[in-house]
């Protein structure tokens, strides 16, 4: 699988969220860098495995949580079988070249996107909101700064407010029959004046004028402003 390493695939990546939990995933290295990944793949709920002599204190605790299986031993060849991602983030070119030899799945080479068939994004996450930024690989610094300006375009008050539209919208399904209404009421909460709300006001204020509209949608409110 291992590719020229300056190569890039033609016409760019395609961009995709992918459901990692119950799946295998693999990281390959124990350094701050190979941390990094463990932990976000933790996240997204994957069954991990770290293979490395050894592993930081961070994925150690982890460890004694249960949540990692750890080998304590350098990569082989073998090691990667039913697996559905690997992630190599050694200092060791060879290791990193062989994983990506190897992989007949999802692989990753940190920092070397011609030994890869996908990239990690820079990303913003909000709750249950996430906001992935590319380059191709180009330039993952420019990545970096405009995640920075994302983070302060959409502050955390918006994971508030997404918690809050969870149970707006699923009253609003069963309660507003007409489809009509329905969608336009839905896209109301998050129209540009709604946004601004919740960033002026904060999302106690935001919520209370969705619930608002939610009742006027459902017939039970003042049908005069908010």
């Amino acid at each position: 699988m291992a590719k020229d390493q300056g190569s890039l695939p033609a016409g760019g990546y395609y961009p995709v969220f992918l459901d990692l939990k119950h799946r295998r995933s693999v990281v390959v290295g124990g350094g701050k860098i190979a941390e990094r990944k463990a932990l976000a793949l933790l996240r997204a709920g994957t069954d991990l495995t770290v293979i490395s002599p050894e592993i930081t204190r961070k994925m150690e605790a982890e460890k004694k949580k249960g949540r990692i299986k750890h080998i304590r031993r350098q990569y082989r060849k073998g090691d990667l079988k039913g697996v559905f991602l690997v992630i190599a983030a050694t200092d060791s070119v060879e290791v990193n070249e062989m994983v990506s030899r190897h992989a007949q799945c999802l692989v990753n080479i940190v920092d070397t996107p011609g030994l890869c068939n996908f990239i990690v994004p820079s990303v913003v996450k909000r709750g249950s909101m996430t906001v992935a930024i590319s380059t191709s690989g180009i330039s993952p610094a420019l990545s970096r700064s405009i995640r920075k300006e994302i983070e302060r375009l959409y502050p955390p008050v918006f994971s508030q407010y997404l918690k809050s539209l969870r149970g707006i919208r699923a009253r609003a399904l069963k309660g507003i029959g007409d489809k009509r209404r329905r969608a336009v009421f839905l896209k109301s909460l998050a129209s540009a004046q709604m946004l601004g709300i919740l960033r002026e006001k904060g999302c106690g204020e935001t919520k209370r004028r969705a619930v608002n509209l939610l009742k006027k949608a459902e017939g039970k409110g003042d049908r005069h402003g908010y």
